[in-house]
């Protein structure tokens, strides 16, 4: 079975990303854990952090930070609707 894969990324609190999957699923991943060293030290910057997009099923940063679409599905938590 195939991966699904993001299709939809939008910046929430604390370092952590909402991901709409192809399969319909909405779920919360947490950046903070990749977030240090020389390439993913600049997450750090809340400008920098918000300006998140989806490339080609994987959510990037302008300076090629990304998370492949098996570690963004596999953990992250799903969306609690309110």
């Amino acid at each position: 079975m195939l991966q699904p894969m993001a299709v939809f990324v939008k910046p929430v609190e604390d370092y952590k990303i909402q991901v709409k999957f192809d399969n319909g699923e909405q779920k919360i991943f947490d950046v903070t854990p990749y977030i240090g060293g020389t390439l993913y030290g600049k997450l750090k910057d809340k400008h920098y952090f918000n300006n998140v997009k989806i490339i080609d099923g994987y959510v990037t940063w302008a300076d090629e930070q990304d998370i492949a679409a098996h570690e963004l599905y596999d953990y992250s938590v799903p969306v609690v609707p309110v």
